[in-house]
């Protein structure tokens, strides 16, 4: 079934937002990491997050998911809402800023592959156009922002290993919103991605009781917006297109962060760093853009069946006569 104008519009926008606040989760990653170890700043995480969701799932009375949703929920609360949460913080503090954003933005390339290779999506050429313009913007953005002698094997392997448990997460969860509405499916991730989570709660409360006012609402932040709010539009988005369209759409992340580094922080990006994000929102366009409909003229190959048909029905015998 094909989603009404408005309804494609509304689902442009929930993506938009999850992009936007999904940027904004670096800053705050940023200043809660600093007082936080990596899986103490997932736990509390998601357990803001559960917390908000839970909340609305039951102000707004929609229970329980079909049964058909529950291993994609599961798999995609384990491997994104858990696993790579943890391994992205761990690695983050092994690798630059720079160099853990390029190497995750790998992650985009996979949904889009395990989506063709599970989901039986399609790879039009101007996803894998966009896709490459986007990870060629990456490179640049995080070769811009690597430092010099803060980066490790194990940084690495770990950034690798969060974009692959983001693309399994992602491409888990598409086949569960056939079962649920985006926001069962989000609360009952986050659920799953909490419960696995929990052998980090000694971590927390210590970690709580010595960290400053600041660290912990940045926690409660990434809780609330970049996991409760986002990762419930993405879902509601994801429900009416495609993974990997979906995936590519992230690239517009790594400009959007340059944007808002220089806005919040004050750091000024270099030309380097600009051409880079260019490059991010050029290929997300292009990769979410849609081929103009050929229209058939009277000369043209596909006008010819019209014709041939209307010829063959003039020479048929009139039904009125006998």
């Amino acid at each position: 079934m094909t989603d009404s104008p408005a309804s494609s519009r509304l689902a442009l926008a929930a993506a938009g937002v999850t992009v936007v606040l999904w940027a904004s989760a670096f800053v705050s990653i940023r200043s809660a990491g600093a007082a936080y170890s990596p899986g103490a700043l997932a736990l509390g995480r998601l357990l803001a997050g559960a917390l908000v969701l839970g909340a609305v799932l039951l102000i707004r009375r929609e229970g329980l998911p079909a049964r058909g949703a529950y291993p994609g929920i599961l798999i995609s609360g384990l491997l994104w809402f858990g696993a790579y949460m943890v391994v992205l913080n761990w690695g983050e503090q092994e690798v630059d800023a720079g160099t853990a954003a390029m190497v995750v933005n790998i992650g985009p390339i996979l949904i889009a592959l395990l989506g063709a290779r599970f989901l039986g999506e399609k790879l039009p050429p101007r996803l894998v156009a966009g896709m490459g313009v986007s990870f060629a913007g990456a490179v640049a953005v995080g070769l811009s922002m690597s430092g010099e002698g803060h980066a490790s094997v194990l940084g690495v392997v770990l950034c690798l290993l969060a974009a692959i448990a983001y693309a399994g997460g992602v491409v888990a969860q598409k086949p569960a919103l056939a079962h649920g509405s985006a926001l069962q499916v989000t609360t009952f991730g986050c659920l799953a991605g909490t419960v696995a989570c929990l052998p980090f709660a000694g971590q927390l409360i210590d970690e709580a009781g010595r960290a400053p006012l600041s660290a912990t609402l940045n926690m409660v932040y990434l809780g609330v917006f970049p996991t409760a709010l986002a990762f419930t539009t993405w879902a509601y988005a994801l429900a009416r297109t495609t993974a990997g369209r979906m995936g590519a759409t992230t690239y517009a992340v790594p400009a959007l962060v340059v944007v808002m580094a220089w806005v919040i922080l004050g750091e000024l990006p270099g030309l380097l760093t600009l051409a880079g994000g260019a490059l991010c929102l050029a290929g997300v366009a292009v990769s979410r853009s849609r081929p103009k409909p050929v229209k058939a003229t009277a000369g043209s190959a596909d006008a010819a069946p019209a014709r041939l048909r209307g010829r063959a029905e003039a020479e048929l015998p009139d039904k009125g006569k006998v």
